[in-house]
């Protein structure tokens, strides 16, 4: 006897997850949908009456509504539309502190004539705030079994698991609640049910009015769906284009005779919030949402959280970094030098701590977002700056990932999975990663204080008061917020055209957020970020301490060893002081570590890669300077010291390094850096997408290549047309 597939749906952020651990025991399967790269979980369901089941978590949706393939995957495996398996039954998580958003979900499920239970969540902090949702009542109206749960206290479990076997063991379906549409819309779904595959309507006409209405609201010109018959798509566009002519807008007729119920259901189930919390609500609405304070108080807030991610967040990464550090000196001391040292130490330690040194950001921007989030600020916020974010084809909800992108680009892609379309969360991930983040801040200080005069020297202020250096570092934050902009309005116009999606928001009342909710989010977005994109961060850091330390067998010009032990040998018999010896030894270290790099297959493959990156005035060793800036772009630092035989403990503060800059020259004695040049390498750096673990991340968000792919080609083809412009065109100008 096949085991019963039941459907566990809701709202993002709504409980649905962590009730899906409560019901299973977190011992979850995971894989991917048939033919689709987005997540399937799945695990066994022990129900009361001694059978199991097994539970299907469904993707977090809004609406069953779609425009894209992942959108689509709500509607096919709720309904066991083509090749998806039909539920037996779905249980329908609503948040009960966003009763009426949630329940336009619950509606949609009704109407496709399942066995539905609904899962009441967070009844318990309405309850603390005074506010009762008369259970009963609700399933009246819904004309399905209602359980009052807490999927965080896993308060109700048991009654869950009870309504879910009884249902199961009966033989009634839901049924849909609002009245059929009237008018020419109502025509429309006339029209449309006829089309419905008979395999989608199991025969019931209840059933095929509903798909007939899905099939209205998702099909245009534009949607990504597939095995969509082709009749029932040109049937569906015809109608369409009739509403359009007859006036009426068919989304809007929907959608408001849905709400229209809903909002007196809510009135009849839902007591009023206490009058105090609802004046309080009231006042605070008043301030935040204000066009002309509330603009104010968020672009304060969002300095708080900047200043937090940029910050706050580098004691504990330097934290991080010297426990990586510590351990990687222990394991070198008791590991024997050689091959395997280095591997262990320089590749995978280093690889290690290139991932985990990301998480203090990842944590402290989780940690805002959900404050936001369970405080009703998040809703304000989004909504503010929602008209300004529309006029370049994104959301409101954009803001948040776009202002942590100054941050670091990785928790902020991280941070798209607060909006609910898929060409909102793509459209922004592929611009955040132009945003200046912090790793491109001490490459813009080396090279703007080598290059550049600072204020006491001649030159080193504009018209007698501004700092040159200063300015330049200001003009390179605004020249990336402004290119992501462009960049933001172009791609929304062609590869992600569409509109962003409408922001419908349901202001919740303020509340104190829930410590366990926050530290939940927490680890699990931390956890996920470690495990996953950590391994091709990993990977990838391996990859290129190959590249930069093979081959070892080199014939090299100079037998660095026997002058190691003479420089010893020699200073202990002319009394040279220790630390004078330790210091020629270091830069007699630091010119073979030069050596070996210029000959490693990153060596020569920055010489390959000279002529494509000459036009931009760069010779072969910044070449090798931007493939080690991959594990990280700071690490173009260390690598340039490296090349110029000082090792790798350098930064952007080592004068020996910026002198390096200076005096490096052409055959023809020309300078290497010149002030142009330095402007071109920092458009460059600016651009690029040197760096593996954003690349990283967009493929574990995006579960694919191709867009990673395509990430890394266009910003660096960005990158190389606007360096070329830059350096070729203050050539034509006289500078050099």
């Amino acid at each position: 006897m096949s085991r019963s597939v039941v459907a566990i749906a809701g709202n993002p952020n709504c409980g649905k997850t962590t009730l899906f651990n409560s019901l299973t025991g977190v011992h979850a399967k995971v894989g991917n949908y048939p033919g689709i790269t987005v997540e399937r979980r799945e695990a066994a369901l022990h129900l009361p009456d001694g059978r199991d089941a097994v539970l299907l978590d469904i993707p977090g949706t809004y609406s069953l509504s779609a425009r894209t393939a992942e959108e689509q995957i709500a509607i096919s495996a709720i309904a066991g539309l083509n090749r998806f398996q039909d539920p037996d039954a779905v249980i329908v998580v609503v948040d009960g502190t966003q009763l009426a958003r949630n329940l336009y979900l619950a509606l949609q499920v009704l109407e496709l004539r399942l066995k539905v239970v609904v899962a009441l969540n967070m009844c318990d902090v309405l309850e603390r705030e005074g506010v009762t949702v008369d259970t009963d009542k609700l399933s009246e109206e819904l004309g399905v079994a209602v359980v009052r749960v807490s999927a965080i206290r896993g308060d109700g479990i048991a009654d869950l698991k009870e309504a879910v076997s009884n249902v199961l063991a009966t033989d009634g379906v839901s049924h849909g609640v609002v009245q059929r549409l009237n008018g020419t819309v109502g025509s429309a779904v006339d029209a449309v049910m006829p089309e419905i595959p008979e395999g989608w309507s199991r025969g019931d006409d209840e059933r095929r009015a509903a798909l007939a209405t899905w099939a209205l609201l998702s099909l245009d010109e534009e949607d990504e769906l597939w095995e969509v018959p082709e009749a029932l798509r040109e049937t569906v566009l015809r109608q369409r284009r009739l509403v359009e002519e007859a006036g009426e807008d068919l989304d809007l007729q929907v959608v408001s005779a849905r709400y229209q119920w809903i909002d007196g259901a809510c009135a009849r189930v839902m007591g009023e919030l206490p009058g105090a919390l609802r004046r309080f609500t009231d006042a605070f609405d008043r301030v935040l949402i204000s066009p002309i304070v509330g603009f104010p108080v968020f672009l304060l807030v969002m300095g708080m959280v900047f200043e937090a991610l940029f910050t706050w967040s580098a004691p504990l990464i330097d934290i991080v970094s010297n426990v990586m550090s510590v351990f990687g000196e222990s394991l070198g001391a008791v590991l024997p030098e050689g091959l395997l040292r280095d591997f262990v130490t320089d590749g995978l330690v280093a690889g290690v701590g290139a991932v985990i040194v990301f998480l203090p950001q990842i944590l402290m921007l989780f940690l805002f977002i959900s404050l936001m989030e369970d405080s009703g600020y998040m809703a304000r916020a989004a909504f503010l700056m929602d008209r300004i974010m529309k006029a370049i084809g994104l959301t409101g909800r954009a803001f948040v990932p776009m202002l942590s992108g100054f941050a670091c680009a990785i928790p902020a892609i991280m941070a798209t999975r607060t909006m609910e379309r898929r060409r909102d969360r793509m459209l922004t991930m592929m611009v955040v990663p132009i945003m200046t983040c912090s790793a491109r801040l001490p490459v813009y200080t080396l090279i703007i204080a080598a290059l550049y005069p600072a204020p006491d020297q001649a030159g080193g202020k504009i018209f007698g008061f501004f700092s040159l250096q200063a300015l330049l570092m200001v003009a390179m934050y605004l020249f990336s917020t402004v290119l992501a902009l462009v960049a933001a309005a172009v791609l929304g116009r062609t590869l992600f055209r569409g509109e962003s999606s409408p922001l419908l928001l349901e202001l919740p009342p303020y509340r104190w957020p829930s410590p366990f909710s926050v530290i939940r989010q927490m680890w699990e977005r931390s956890r996920l970020f470690v495990t996953e994109a950590g391994t091709v961060i990993l990977t990838c850091t391996i990859v290129l301490w190959v590249l930069l330390t093979f081959p070892r067998d080199l014939a090299l010009s100079r037998d660095y060893a026997q002058e190691a032990v003479t420089i010893e040998v020699t200073g202990v018999a002319e009394g040279v002081p220790e630390n004078a010896i330790i210091d020629q030894l270091s830069v007699l270290g630091g010119l073979e570590d030069a050596e070996r790099l210029r000959a490693s297959w990153g060596g020569r493959l920055g010489r390959t890669l000279e002529p494509v990156i000459a036009p931009l005035g760069f010779d072969w060793k910044i070449g090798v300077g931007l493939i080690g800036a991959f594990a990280a772009r700071e690490v173009f630092i260390s690598t340039m010291g490296v090349v110029y035989g000082m090792g790798d403990g350098v930064d952007e503060e080592t004068v020996p390094l910026r002198e390096h800059l200076q005096a490096e020259v052409w055959p023809d004695g020309r300078r290497v850096y010149t002030p142009l040049v330095g402007l071109s390498l920092m458009v460059f750096f600016a651009l690029a997408a040197q760096c593996m673990s954003t690349l990283a991340v967009v493929k574990r968000e995006t579960r694919s290549y191709r867009w990673p792919v395509f990430l890394f080609s266009y910003m660096t083809g960005l990158a190389w047309i606007a360096s070329f412009c830059v350096y070729q065109g203050g050539r034509l100008l006289g500078y050099c």
